[in-house]
């Protein structure tokens, strides 16, 4: 199987450990980095992904120290790179047509958040799939101070990166892989996702 085979079955058929065994440190960095401030990484599942390289780090597969280095420092160049990417394009970036990369949609809900929580948006988004991609972007476009971002940031990076990749190494170390990864996996997404159905919930019901 080619590595076109292999990343399309980890992300779109949710064969994870496949792909990461294939693609490695340089693999899982790249993919953290692009979730983190570039368009097309919006749709990577980045906390199950961590998640699991926790888990695969606790059988072996992967050095942990060098593992948490290497992904904390992926996710704070990542949004470095969004946030002057949306410094330069600045608020041209909203009246962009969609396409495959990009959706408008989620900028406007990442706009959105920041307006809603200013700063503070770095650091909460990372919990938040999609929403991590784009709040970088939105916080150069809106000109948020750097020391603030920057401060943000390696905060957000430190406690998404390490929390999940040590979660899945402790997990990794007292549970059985193939028995207990999936049903573990479902529930992150879960929750990945619950911030974001709750604040719908809620705004439905202002209408």
């Amino acid at each position: 199987m080619d590595l076109v085979s292999v990343f399309i079955d980890g992300i779109f058929h949710g064969d994870l450990v496949g792909l990461i065994k294939v693609v490695g440190y340089t693999g899982v960095f790249g993919i953290i980095f692009a979730e983190t401030g570039l368009f097309l990484g919006f749709f990577f599942p980045g906390d199950s992904l961590l998640f699991i390289t926790g888990f695969l780090a606790a059988g072996g597969f992967f050095s942990l120290p060098v593992l948490i280095s290497g992904l904390f420092v992926s996710a704070v160049l990542g949004n470095m790179v969004g946030y002057e990417f949306g410094r330069q394009v600045g608020p041209r970036i909203f009246s962009r047509d969609d396409s495959f990369i990009f959706k408008k949609a989620h900028v406007l809900k990442a706009q959105s958040f920041y307006e809603k929580y200013g700063p503070k948006t770095i650091l909460l988004a990372r919990f938040m799939p999609i929403v991590r991609t784009f709040a970088p972007i939105v916080a150069g476009v809106a000109n948020m101070k750097y020391p603030a971002f920057f401060l943000y940031n390696v905060i957000g990076a430190f406690l998404w990166t390490v929390g999940l990749v040590v979660l899945g190494y402790f997990l990794g170390n007292i549970l059985d892989v193939d028995k207990y990864l999936l049903p573990i996996i479902l529930l992150i997404i879960f929750f990945s996702f619950l911030p974001g159905i709750l604040a719908y919930i809620k705004e439905k019901r202002k209408a």
